[in-house]
């Protein structure tokens, strides 16, 4: 069964209830040489629009003797808010073929649903020209061996209850919930107690399930106390 890690903010209304995203960690970076032009690719999970043009702030001022910062990004569960810019390539030629890039990636069969991403390619001029096809194939095929070789993780809306127990049992019953089939995603530590957090599919079955496990592993000492949805990484 999988673990869950990188629990965020309650989860706005949205008609997705998965998507495929980075995982938790470093920008991924990957680099292409045709005829003699850099093509630096690097990739950032991003939460919003600032986070997106934050990178190509960050980028611009690294690599601040390229000729060219593109870009592409697509963001929320419903992938609804998509930009990209060319940065003096011809137009059409980069940002286009970079955020189309990443909209075709597959993550599963049949399955493409990125987002919270944002790529930006660097491009160190060869002296070589390319032709606006030439540009196409280059932006976009940056993007796309980045993304081959990036980890990704898939993220899912699920529903939250608090466990509150007391310290002593909060390891017993922890190991016990998982051993259920439930998946506990944080425990929270204060003076002499502690509080479980178990996350499970948002219906009314799931959420009924959980009550009546941990009643049951408890014999009756403690309950599960439903809370909202919250968009949860889902790894392992």
């Amino acid at each position: 069964m999988p673990d869950y890690d990188g629990l965020v903010p309650e989860a706005e209304d949205s008609r997705a209830t998965r998507y495929t995203t980075l995982a938790a960690g470093p920008d991924f970076r990957h680099e292409l040489e045709i005829k003699r032009s850099r093509f630096i690719t690097v990739l950032r999970r991003v939460e919003g629009e600032d986070g997106a043009r934050a990178l190509i702030a960050e980028l611009r001022r690294e690599f601040h003797d390229a000729r060219h910062h593109c870009s592409a990004f697509i963001l929320g569960p419903d992938r609804m808010t998509q930009r990209s810019s060319d940065d003096g390539e011809p137009s059409g030629t980069a940002g286009l073929p970079m955020l189309e890039a990443l909209n075709r990636r597959e993550t599963a069969n049949g399955v493409a649903d990125l987002s919270d991403v944002c790529a930006v390619v660097v491009r160190y001029f060869g002296g070589i020209l390319l032709g606006a096809g030439g540009l196409v194939r280059a932006y976009s095929d940056s993007v796309s061996q980045a993304a081959d070789r990036a980890p990704w993780v898939s993220r899912q809306r699920l529903r939250l209850a608090d466990v509150p127990v007391g310290f002593a049992d909060a390891g017993k019953l922890e190991n016990e919930i998982r051993s259920a089939g439930l998946h506990v995603v944080g425990t929270e530590y204060g003076a002499g107690n502690a509080v479980l957090r178990v996350a499970f599919e948002d219906d009314a079955a799931s959420l009924e399930r959980v009550q009546r496990t941990v009643l049951s592993l408890s014999a009756g000492a403690y309950e599960a106390h439903p809370g909202g949805a919250e968009w949860v990484d889902l790894t392992g």
